[in-house]
C-alpha cells in the first residue's frame, strides 16, 4: 500500500499534475503499473482519510491547542514508530515543521499504514503527504521537502 502513495504523491501530488477524480480511471490506472486491487483500494481510502483529518467535528482532538505537551506513545504506536522515528517526530515539532495537529494527523495515518515494517524514511514521506494536505502548512512543507532531498545544508532553521 505505502508503495501505492508513494507513486500517487511522486506522479499527481508532488508533480502537480491534476489529480484523477474518478476512482475508477485512477485504479485502472494503478492496475496497470502493477499494483493489486485490494493494495490500490487501501491506498486510495488511506487518502480519503488523511483528507478527512480536516474535518474539525470527526476529529474535534486535531483543534486543540497544547503549547508545551509531551506525546505518550502506545505500545502498538511504539511497535510501528521505533525510538529514531519518535525522536524525528519531536524534532520535527522542536523546528517547527510540525505542530501538535499535524503531529496526530502523521501518527494517525502511520497507524493506518498496513505495513509490519516502518522506517524513518517511510516517515518522511508520510509527514510531506500531511504537511501537503493541510492550509497554511506551505513553508513547513517545503522545509520538510528538503530534509527528504538532501537539498538543505544543517539544521532546519
Amino acid at each position: 500500500m505505502f508503495d501505492i502513495l508513494m507513486y500517487l504523491f511522486e506522479n499527481y501530488i508532488h508533480s502537480e499534475a491534476e489529480v484523477m477524480v474518478d476512482h475508477d480511471l485512477l485504479t485502472d490506472e494503478l492496475t496497470r503499473a502493477g499494483f493489486h486491487q485490494d493494495e490500490i483500494y487501501k491506498a486510495l481510502t488511506w487518502l480519503e482519510k488523511l483528507a478527512a483529518l480536516q474535518d474539525s467535528e470527526a476529529y474535534p482532538y486535531l483543534t486543540r491547542t497544547v503549547s508545551r505537551s509531551i506525546r505518550i506513545y502506545t505500545q502498538e504506536e511504539m511497535q510501528l514508530l521505533d525510538v529514531e522515528c519518535r525522536g524525528f517526530l519531536m524534532f520535527l515539532e522542536q523546528v517547527n515543521v510540525l505542530d501538535f495537529s499535524t503531529r496526530e494527523m502523521v501518527v494517525d495515518r502511520v497507524m493506518e499504514l498496513d505495513t509490519q515494517h516502518f522506517s524513518i524514511d517511510d516517515l518522511k514521506w508520510v509527514v510531506l503527504m500531511v504537511l501537503f494536505n493541510v492550509p497554511g502548512k506551505e513553508n513547513a512543507y517545503s522545509q520538510m521537502e528538503d530534509l527528504i532531498f538532501d537539498e538543505q545544508e544543517g539544521p532546519l532553521h
